[in-house]
Formats: C-alpha cells, structure tokens, sequence
C-alpha cells in the first residue's frame, strides 16, 4: 500500500507539472493566433483523445512528459512535411520572432507561477515552520566528512560568504552548495574565520550528520523497562557527566555509551526542584545495543517556529521562496558540471524523483514536492539545449539580434542532436536510479 502511495503522488504531481507546462505554450499559441494541432499528457500512442476546436487532445500510454504540438514547428516530432509548403497565416513559423519567443517561455513561466502560487497557498494557510539557528545556542555536531573540513563540534556559525541565516534549513543548504566557502564561527568564545576546501557535494547530502543541532541530554522519555528507568530516571533530568567526566551533551553521550555494552555506566544527574538544582550520581545498565532507554528532549532546547502570515503577507512570501529555490537549484546545476564535486552522481531519473515522496499522505509535503519539482522543470526547459524551450529560445533570440532565421534544415538536425543528448541524460539518470535501487551500498 505504501509503494502504491508513493505512485499515486508521482502521477498526480508530474501531470499537474506538466499539464500546466504545456498549458503555458497553448495558451501563448491560442493569443498569437497559431494552430495547436495537439495537447498531449504523457508520450507514445494516446488511449484516449478527443478533438475540440481543431486540437487534438490526449494521454498517451507512456507516463513521462507531454508535448503540444503546433502547426509550422518543427519540434521532438519531427513532423517536417508541412514545412514543404508557403508558410500559412496560422503557423507557428508565420507569427514575428517575438510572438514565438513568449509562445516558447510560455511553459517556463506557467510552472514558476505554479510555484509561485503553491508557495502563496502554503504560507497562507499553514505558515512557515522552521528551526530557528538563533536557538542552537549549543552550536552544531559535525561528522567526520565537515570536521577534515575545518568545523568542530559546538561551532556556531555566524555566516557562510557573509551571510547570516535565521532558518537551519537555509543554512544547511548554504553549507552544501557554497564550495570553497568563507566561513565565520563562533568557537569557545571567539571569532574564528576558515574557509572550506572544495568537496564532494554527493557525500555531504548523502551524510545525515554533515551538520545537525547539538542538544544538552535533557532526558524527554524514558523507556519502560529500561536500564534509565531502574536506576530512577525521570523526564527533565539532566546528564552532566559519566564515570566522573564531565559530559553535558548528547552526542558525546552516544559516542561513549556503545564502549560500555552490557555493562554498567556511572552517570551523573541534575535535577531541578522546587527551585534547587540536585546532583546525584546513579548506576545505569547499559543494554547490548550500547543504550540506556532515555530520549532527549530536542524540541525544549530547539522548539519549532512557525511564521504566520495573511493573504496578502503570503504573497511576497511566496516570491520570495520563489528566488530563494530557483537561487539553490541553479548552484546544484552548475555543481553538476563540475566533476571534482561528484554531484553528477546525484542526477536521477523516474525512480529518485518517486522516491522523493513519502510513503503517507500529506497535503503539505505533496505540495511542497510539487512546487520544487516545478522549479526543477522550469530551470531546467530553460537551458539552451536543442529540443527544449531553452533551445528554441537560444535561436530565437539570434534571430531577433541577427535578423536571420536559422534554416529548416539547421532546426531539424539541432533537433536531433538536442534529442539524441535528452536520451543520453535520461539513460544516465535510469542507470543511476537501478544502481541505487539494486546496489545501494555501492
């Protein structure tokens, strides 16, 4: 059921992305006064279509893109044959270069308003939640891959290229797409200033502990049963020190506590009450798995933050996420293209892209998947490859400075080279998706 979940979310996202993709181009085509011969979700044979004002309307059998198909073009269907004939009033080829410039960026622009208005819809009715860095007043665990990098556990970054971030989530981000980035922390008490050596931006996404808050073991839950719960544990503990060292944070806690496997650990507690802090020093069994059955309590020392906005607060909120996710994709693109980074690793086809959704229900997460992915799909069209908008756009916009229209020939075999080069990266990216699905350790 889970699988099937996963699939359903997939569907609907990708349809809506794309209905609302080629929707940009039609209507474009509709205002201009060119013939849409097809509008068509999904590619290969269409198993169900209908023809209404002289556009053929459908959904092919293969689940992956769309395409409407104008009359006068010469596009990835590679219909050359009315190309033979005078040009007609209602073609594509017939309108100036700057009708078939808007009528190309059409889609482009209909999936940022998507986004635009998803992020709108968001804000307004569930806020913006986030973890406030201003809380991390502990600073930051690190793993081995950021300590070689220059971090150290308890850092406080101050800024990354010189500039502060308030939301962890941004600022996690900065930290794995700024390479070779300047650095200022906040380090036992002074200013430190490093900056980071280039690094494989695979490893660090892949990495869950690249950088995560540090938290005081503030005991939220103990387990019943458990070796805390015998030795008289209880929520709002504090652990401040094992077999008489001082130790006041959870990490290091999880990094002693597997040395003492099935054994016994001295552990010292403070407790608050009535006003007055005790300390106390207790015996706690440690089980085989190398734990004591006590939870910290992250959200007291991190609490989730949620900015409220109205209707009309939601509007520039949501221009600005805009810009801000455009801003992010378009470094983890230029990443790509550089191979000292591995990010090429990353790319992934139908497989990673259903994977991104959860296997539950949530109206939030769907949308926000969706709106990124519409992001995704728009930077994406945009780059000046033969067979996507971007392409088109390129020599469109020769023509206009130029004032010289590339042959039909010329447009057929950029066509088919832009073709021949989507191909090779979509295999790339299926053959990443089936060595992560069937070789995951590798």
């Amino acid at each position: 059921m889970d699988i099937l979940i996963k699939i359903l979310q997939f569907i609907l996202s990708f349809s809506l992305l794309v209905i609302v993709h080629e929707l940009g181009h039609f209507l474009f085509a509709r205002l201009f006064g060119v013939r849409v011969e097809q509008f068509q979700l999904f590619f290969g044979r269409p198993w169900w279509s209908v023809t209404r004002g002289g556009t053929r309307y459908g959904i092919g059998w293969i689940p992956f893109g769309g395409y409407v198909k104008l009359a006068g073009m010469i596009d990835e269907s590679m219909d050359t044959e009315q190309m033979k004939h005078d040009p007609q009033p209602d073609e594509f080829r017939a309108k100036p270069a700057w009708q078939r410039l808007l009528i190309m960026v059409g889609g482009v622009l209909m999936n940022v308003v998507l986004a635009f208005l998803i992020y709108v819809g968001m804000s307004w009715k569930w806020g913006d939640s986030y973890l406030a860095t201003d809380d991390m007043r502990y600073g930051y665990v690190f793993s081995d891959q950021a300590r070689g990098m220059g971090y150290r556990d308890g850092d406080r970054i101050l800024s990354v290229n010189g500039e502060a971030y308030d939301d962890f989530r941004l600022l996690r981000m900065a930290l794995l797409l700024d390479q070779q980035a300047d650095i200022v922390v906040l380090r036992d008490g002074d200013t430190v200033r490093f900056r980071t050596p280039e690094a494989s931006v695979l490893a660090m996404a892949e990495d869950p502990a690249f950088i995560t808050p540090r938290y005081p073991f503030l005991i939220g839950q103990v387990v019943p049963g458990s070796g805390a719960e015998a030795a008289g544990l209880q929520v709002g503990d504090r652990l401040v020190g094992l077999d008489g060292e001082e130790l006041r944070y959870f990490d290091q806690y999880i990094e002693r506590f597997p040395e003492l496997k099935g054994q016994e650990a001295s552990l010292t507690v403070e407790r608050d009450s009535a006003g007055v802090t005790l300390r106390r020093d207790v015996t706690v069994a440690v089980s085989p798995e190398g734990r004591i059955g006590a939870a910290v309590d992250m959200l007291a020392v991190t609490p989730v933050h949620t900015r409220e906005y109205t209707l009309w607060q939601a509007i520039p909120a949501g221009w600005h996420r805009i810009g801000e996710e455009i801003a992010n994709y378009w470094k983890q693109l230029k990443l790509v293209f550089q191979p000292e980074t591995e990010a090429y690793k990353s790319l992934g086809g139908p497989i990673a892209i259903g994977n991104i959704f959860p296997e539950r229900w949530s109206w939030p997460v769907f949308w926000e998947i969706t709106a990124l992915l519409s992001i995704i799909l728009a930077v994406m069209n945009i780059l000046p490859i033969p067979a996507l908008d971007g392409g088109h756009v390129l020599f469109l916009l020769v023509e206009v400075i130029t004032g010289r229209r590339p042959s039909d020939r010329f447009m057929t075999y950029a066509q088919i080279v832009g073709m021949a080069l989507l191909f090779a990266l979509m295999i790339y990216a299926t053959s990443n998706d089936l060595q992560r699905l069937f070789f995951p350790n590798k």
